[in-house]
């Protein structure tokens, strides 16, 4: 691993006789490591707006401007803008010999902005093996840079430039694992140091570089632990493998409140990489699985990418989604867009940069998701609202449902049929208990199986809702609920009438219940319990006089007027919950996703997705078409 200082002239100094290749593929890494090399070693260049060196500076300006020219090289992309203009001013900070610090963050800037771009992986597809890597570095790479990484080996004597001291601080802050991993991959053309590709393999070159990133920092294995656990910010910064790969001292002091508690904090997690590895879940998972999901649609697997991406919502979103929902309810919207969106690009065939655009977007997406659950624990008044708002929200439309019911069998006169309207919302109150017991303690429902159950039970009783909703308007034209409460008065509730309307207040009442319980039981890992049970006591008050108030007022309306009221509740209830029901099947991958220009509004049932759109659409006309046709019936009586 001799002199992967680099030997700047060296290494690129035969730039201009060679064209950059226009594949992004062996392109992006060289451009990335030629520009990660540029911000590590400019300050052995310039020094405080003064040249100390000469012969370094010039080969920074070289460095910057074919770096310009890879990039301009690239074919075009959604980012092509931004990468020019990021790669122009690079080359406008080193020719006015700027500060080393704004030189390094340009040129970390147009790096990662050049991955965003053209994806290539970036992170170990397992926990990197240290022992391994110490073991390898001993047979490979001691000979030059020494047994303890000093640079002092004894074949590195006869090297000019020296070998790089790996144990040396400020330098080390500068590099990621991914820089050395890069170097190892590629080596360093004109220089002794050679490629390692073909010598050992991607796992161990991982665990080489990360061994290699540990030399600086020989202290941070205890103090890094407890600061790692105790930082929020840091793991908010480094929660997934890909961050942790492109982690640098330099950049992470400012998020974790100074280089001494970044080197830390790095050192420690490098040594141990599985602490991230093992660990990864929810927004992080989610954000890796895209990742994942972009390297291989580019590799031609377009069904393993899309199943990737579900699994970043179903696995990684989903389980957050009633935190995130408590703390910024718009986001989580745009996020379960953004990545419906997405998944049905890559069943499309969408071309690669309108995927990586789009990958792009979402992460921008999940990265403020991820930055706002990584802050402290909600306040208890966030908590409170929270818990008030689900409850409110949820019961909402099965208690509709279950009111009207009760209301219509009371109006007919038929108190002994509501006994299996009241059987049927306690047993799924039951149910839910049962759901929450079951998640909690003995197995873990999958994303997909709760949004499935959403789905698929808000389609069905929307269906059963349609026919309630048609029929009840039918009898409020023209007198014919007067026959119909007479022929019903006369005879019993028939057995299928009875567990017709069980089956519809259990379908009902279950499905919110099933959804809320979920919700409850992220919540409560908050830590604010007490808070919880008080929004939901306060919200089951407000649910509970809302249902005293419809019932006490269906008893003072009109038979006709209340069945005409009813009818339209209960057909609202059809569009709500359809709406409901395709956004469900959407988010458990059953359906594709194609956005549409319109406001998100849960309580309606309204997404921002055609999909759902014309699923209500088509449900209104319906139940247009059906109320037209009572009418019509009824004037030709």
């Amino acid at each position: 691993m001799a002199a992967i200082a680099l030997a700047a002239g060296l290494i690129f100094s035969s730039a201009h006789a060679q064209q950059a290749s226009a594949d992004p593929a062996t392109s992006v890494p060289q451009t990335w490591q030629m520009l990660d090399y540029l911000a590590a070693d400019y300050a052995g260049a310039v020094h405080q707006g003064q040249v100390v060196s000469a012969s370094e500076y010039d080969e920074m300006r070289e460095f910057a401007r074919h770096a310009r020219e890879r990039v301009q090289a690239l074919p075009p992309s959604a980012a092509t803008p931004t990468l020019h203009a990021q790669a122009d001013q690079l080359v406008a900070l080193i020719d006015a010999k700027a500060p080393e610090a704004d030189v390094a963050r340009q040129a970390h800037a147009l790096t990662d902005t050049l991955l965003q771009a053209y994806p290539i992986p970036t992170a170990p597809t397992k926990a990197p093996d240290l022992a391994r890597g110490a073991a390898v570095y001993q047979s490979q790479c001691a000979i030059c840079h020494g047994a303890t990484g000093h640079g002092d080996g004894p074949a590195g004597k006869q090297l000019s430039p020296p070998p790089i001291d790996f144990t040396n601080v400020e330098r080390a802050d500068q590099r990621s694992a991914l820089s050395l991993y890069e170097v190892i991959t590629q080596g360093v053309a004109g220089t002794p140091m050679a490629s390692f590709a073909d010598r050992l393999s991607s796992d161990e070159r991982w665990s080489l570089a990360y061994y290699v990133g540990t030399l600086a920092y020989p202290a941070a294995t205890a103090q890094g632990a407890q600061a790692w656990h105790d930082d929020a910010r840091a793991r908010g910064a480094i929660a997934s493998p890909n961050e942790l790969a492109r982690a640098r001292v330099s950049e992470l002091a400012d998020a974790v409140g100074g280089t001494a508690q970044a080197r830390l904090i790095v050192g420690y997690l490098r040594a141990h990489p599985q602490a991230i590895h093992e660990a990864l879940a929810g927004i992080p998972l989610a954000r890796t699985r895209i990742a994942d999901s972009v390297r291989v649609f580019r590799d031609g697997k377009a069904e393993e990418a899309r199943q990737l991406a579900l699994s970043a919502y179903l696995d990684g979103v989903e389980p957050e989604e009633a935190r995130l929902d408590a703390r910024n309810a718009p986001l989580r919207g745009q996020i379960e867009t953004a990545m419906g969106a997405y998944r049905t690009s890559l069943s499309n065939g969408a071309s690669s940069d309108a995927v990586a655009a789009q990958a792009h977007e979402v992460d921008g997406l999940l990265a403020q998701a991820q930055s706002l659950l990584s802050e402290s624990a909600a306040s208890p008044m966030t908590t409170f609202i929270g818990a008030l708002t689900i409850l409110v929200r949820e019961g909402l439309e099965a208690l509709l449902v279950v009111v009207a019911l009760l209301a219509f069998l009371r109006k007919a006169d038929r108190h002994d049929a509501t006994r299996y309207v009241h059987a049927g919302w306690v047993l799924a109150l039951l149910a839910g208990a049962a759901t929450w017991a079951v998640a909690s303690y003995a197995i873990s429902i999958s994303g997909a199986s709760r949004e499935l159950t959403e789905g698929l039970s808000s389609l069905f009783a929307a269906a059963v809702l349609l026919g309630v909703g048609l029929w009840m308007h039918q009898k409020s034209i023209g007198g014919r609920w007067q026959s119909y409460l007479k022929a019903k008065m006369t005879t019993a509730l028939n057995r299928r009438s009875a567990w017709f309307v069980f089956g519809l207040t259990f379908i009902s009442v279950y499905r919110e219940v099933f959804e809320t319980i979920l919700f409850y039981t992220a919540l409560w890992n908050e830590g604010q319990g007490q808070w919880l049970l008080a929004g939901l006591g306060v919200g089951a008050i407000i649910i509970g006089f809302i249902a005293w108030l419809l019932l006490r007022t269906s008893q003072r309306l009109p038979l006709g007027l209340f069945f005409s009221i009813s009818s339209v509740v209960i057909a609202a209830l059809a569009i709500v919950l359809t709406g409901k029901g395709v956004a469900a099947l959407q988010e458990a991958g059953w359906t594709s996703v194609t956005v549409a220009p319109v406001p998100s509004i849960d309580l309606l049932g309204i997404y921002p997705t055609w999909q759902s759109l014309l699923a209500q659409l088509a449900v209104a006309l319906m139940l247009a078409f059906g109320f037209a046709f009572n009418r019509w019936r009824a004037r030709t009586a």
